[in-house]
């Protein structure tokens, strides 16, 4: 797991304390493209389940995922795939 993974879940726990969170590197799929840097840490794919998100929809879900990232996008952070969803769907 890489310092960027880990920053990320700190982050996404803290914010949303989900019930299930994975987190995957996937800089090194994008070498070559725009935002992509040497040692990765630029290119998420986020997979979260959290009560937080009950009663959103998925443009809200992911507002509120990229708000509590700011400090990744602001340092190295690129791009992000989000799958956001509440418990039991």
């Amino acid at each position: 797991m890489t310092e960027w993974t880990q920053r990320i879940e700190a982050l996404l726990r803290e914010a949303f304390s989900p019930s299930r969170l994975e987190v995957e590197d996937q800089s090194d799929r994008h070498a070559g493209h725009a935002g992509a840097r040497e040692g990765g840490g630029t290119h998420f794919r986020v997979e979260i389940t959290s009560e937080a998100f009950s009663g959103q929809n998925r443009v809200a879900r992911q507002r509120a995922v990229m708000k509590a990232l700011e400090s990744e996008f602001a340092d190295r952070l690129h791009a992000l795939s989000i799958s956001a969803k509440a418990p039991g769907e």
